[in-house]
């Protein structure tokens, strides 16, 4: 019998093509009813009509078909795929542009940083209503596979606010697995790993090929410049914390305070081309597609042909729940004990088996303190963006970032206040939530030289400072040393 799956945000040019054409390659789900949902009718059509070829062309028993209507789309579904991006690439453009004018370097800006801040409070309140739709029209049963960036604040707020079953998927952990196989020469598909942590900051907690522990040879790579220069970020946060991370060096970059603080660290650490750590990589990349791409369909240059199965572990969790048999992954959940030395129901990536029963997260335990402190700087961030989005607080958006490791790195309280001020109003059409509500001015407080400050009252208990007064106060002047047996000699003895 036929899944129906309904994708929300079709328009995606990047993983809407990848997780249908993946729906499509895998046997169990050949008779699929799969249901393209977007905000935009051409675009929608565009998609509808070439996933129709496909079907035609390969001779599939799947249904395809489109709508302008979340709501018919998710009705009876037993999966719905999550890829919105509220606001596209021009409010993208002021996540990027209005931070770089307050010296806040982003390379990517779509996870943390004021571009995944504002990217947060764009998106959970249509996530969450998205949420609200599966629990009143979905099958009981129904999955949400969740795609959309910030990942991990997203997820924060439908763990908060939402009985749906979900799980936020990620690739960075199959990315990672082939550069460590590189490096360590080793076959990928022959690794075992545990990786435990938050998205786009998860650890390999254990890394072995057939019971041998790989992190010697890896640690012996970095240290060799030919491999270091690849991943100067990821490979400085690998030697000074000793376990390797999930995400490459751009992402990483804006995660940390130490990378793009200044012109200095930028050029030493960021210096590789593109995604490796280039200044407005992605927002550049998504304008130059969008530009080229505006007048025609891109759908047009793209085969009707199969392609094998992407790495995207979205079929794969659907053909699990299908058929039955237990497929492992790596997924973004609420934190229920599953790690216990981060916030419960924060948002957390652990290994996932999901079978005919559903997701089960699996419980790491602690991770070394030394990695748990470097999540818990993000888990502050992801965790009052989302709590601002879902209280519609405006001093929460600034809180956020004052709390953001680069963002601090970089600005003032002053300044990332009114870098603040500067975002919300310029995006105020896709945060209608906000609608009547402003983040208040500090004025600088300006000090005339001649003001006298106000006498505070000496507190009787505060020891230290009484105490150090009459020290000072004492004319030690008549000393001369201290005699054999550590009396003070002075002048007149």
């Amino acid at each position: 019998m036929g899944r129906k799956i309904a994708i929300i945000g079709a328009g995606s040019i990047v993983f809407c093509k990848t997780l249908v054409n993946d729906i499509l390659a895998a046997g169990s789900m050949a008779d699929s009813e799969i249901v393209l949902m977007n905000r935009t009718e051409p675009k929608l059509r565009r998609m509808e009509s070439f996933f129709q070829k496909i079907v035609q062309e390969n001779h599939l028993q799947a249904k395809i078909w489109g709508t302008l209507d979340r709501q018919e789309a998710i009705r009876k579904a037993d999966f719905v795929v999550v890829l919105i991006q509220v606001g596209g690439v021009r409010a993208f453009e002021q996540d990027y542009k209005i931070p770089l004018k307050w010296g806040v370097e982003q390379c990517i800006g779509d996870s943390l940083g004021p571009g995944g801040v504002f990217r947060g409070l764009r998106t959970i309140p249509v996530l969450l209503d998205i949420a609200r739709d599966i629990e009143k029209l979905a099958n009981p049963k129904a999955i949400m596979l969740l795609y959309s960036n910030p990942m991990s604040c997203n997820c924060f707020a439908l763990g908060k606010t939402s009985k749906v079953s979900f799980v936020g998927l990620c690739h960075s952990v199959q990315s990672t697995l082939d550069l460590i196989a590189c490096y360590c020469q080793v076959p990928k598909e022959e690794i075992t790993y545990t990786c435990g942590g938050i998205n786009h900051m998860d650890w390999f907690l254990t890394l072995e090929h057939r019971g041998r522990d790989l992190y010697p040879i890896l640690r012996e790579a970095f240290e060799k410049p030919e491999y270091y220069k690849n991943e100067k970020v990821r490979a400085e946060v690998f030697r000074n914390f000793g376990y390797f991370m999930t995400e490459s060096s751009g992402h990483l970059s804006e995660y940390v305070p130490w990378f793009r603080k200044n012109k200095e660290a930028i050029d030493l650490y960021c210096d590789v081309s593109g995604f490796g750590g280039k200044t407005g990589a992605y927002y550049n990349w998504c304008k130059t597609i969008s530009d080229k791409y505006a007048a025609c369909d891109h759908l047009e240059y793209e085969s009707a042909k199969i392609e094998k199965r992407s790495k995207e572990y979205g079929s794969y969790i659907m053909e699990a729940t299908v058929s039955g048999k237990p497929f492992r992954f790596v997924g973004n959940v609420k934190n229920e004990d599953l790690i216990s030395n981060l916030p419960k129901e924060c948002c957390v990536e652990v290994p996932v088996f999901i079978d005919g029963t559903g997701l089960h997260p699996q419980k790491i335990g602690s991770l070394p303190s030394q990695c748990a402190a470097a999540c818990l700087t993000n888990i502050n961030v992801q965790t009052l963006a989302a709590e601002a989005a879902i209280e519609t607080d405006t001093e929460k958006i600034v809180q956020a970032l004052a709390l953001d490791p680069l963002t601090g790195a970089v600005c003032t309280l002053n300044e990332i206040r009114e870098m603040c001020i500067e975002i919300l109003e310029t995006e105020r059409e896709w945060l209608p939530n906000f609608e009547g509500k402003k983040i208040q001015k500090h004025p600088f407080i300006s000090i005339p030289k001649d003001i006298k400050p106000v006498e505070i009252p000496l507190d009787p208990e505060l020891a230290i400072g009484h105490r150090f007064g009459k020290l000072l106060k004492q004319d030690t002047s008549n000393v001369v040393g201290f005699d054999y047996c550590g009396r003070t000699i002075k002048k007149t003895d």
